[in-house]
């Protein structure tokens, strides 16, 4: 009797293992399918960002190689140098377009690309709550445009796996982001800096760039308590 009754516990104790294993296996499968379906998509609008803004990846590689190593200029110069993006706010470019492409129902400013963590994903021009859950989005200032002097603070969610800004904390000085805008322009910037502050410091989103295009991403880390924070100034 003692042996049925143990029987039947441990009959229990592996449907319920079986049961698990197959939630768990169905839940791997399901989140692999979302990432994928996310990533197409994001792809497929960038896709459709450079048809309507008239952008050819093959005139818009930079000319720098992703195997150089750079050297990360000062945060500000010491002494005056002639400034290559003085004129930047004045440039046009043949292949610009006023059309504007939407993502989710929120128009896209450009598209950011991380070469080490394999990203390339939509840039939105604001940072909401909704935007987020499709892209990344301009946090500060409010209408920043892309590739201009100043800093553009730029948002993205941690999801915890490759994708978006979930592999910003492995990003580290010298490493390569590139910024495509609306007119076509894609900047290269280097990261120098890497570090984590509280979600309400805002304290670095106002800075003295020196009249050189900076961005700043932000995104959670994996436990939600602080934010990753990521400086890259234009090369």
């Amino acid at each position: 009797m003692y042996d049925n009754k143990y029987g039947k516990v441990l009959t229990v104790f592996l449907v319920i293992a079986i049961i698990a294993i197959i939630a768990l296996i169905g839940f791997a499968i399901f989140s692999k399918v979302k990432d994928d379906n996310m990533k197409k998509e994001a792809d497929s609008k960038i896709e459709e960002f450079q048809r309507d803004h008239n952008i050819s990846d093959e005139n818009n590689n930079n000319n720098d190689d992703d195997d150089e190593d750079n050297e990360i200029p000062d945060i500000i110069p010491a002494t005056p140098i002639p400034n290559p993006y003085e004129n930047v706010n004045n440039s046009t470019s043949s292949s610009s377009s006023d059309k504007k492409t939407t993502y989710n129902g929120f128009v896209m400013s450009g598209y950011i690309e991380i070469p080490k963590n394999n990203v390339k994903v939509p840039i939105l021009e604001k940072a909401t709550l909704n935007s987020l859950n499709a892209a990344t989005g301009i946090l500060y200032p409010v209408d920043a445009k892309l590739n201009e002097p100043g800093n553009v603070v730029i948002a993205g969610h941690n999801y915890r796996n490759s994708l978006v800004f979930s592999k910003n904390k492995n990003l580290k000085s010298g490493d390569k982001i590139y910024i495509t805008d609306e007119k076509g322009r894609k900047l290269t910037y280097i990261v120098y800096d890497n570090f984590e502050a509280s979600p309400e410091d805002t304290s670095f989103y106002e800075r003295d760039t020196g009249g050189v295009p900076e961005i700043t991403l932000t995104t959670c880390t994996s436990d939600s308590s602080k934010r990753t924070i990521i400086f890259a100034k234009a090369n």
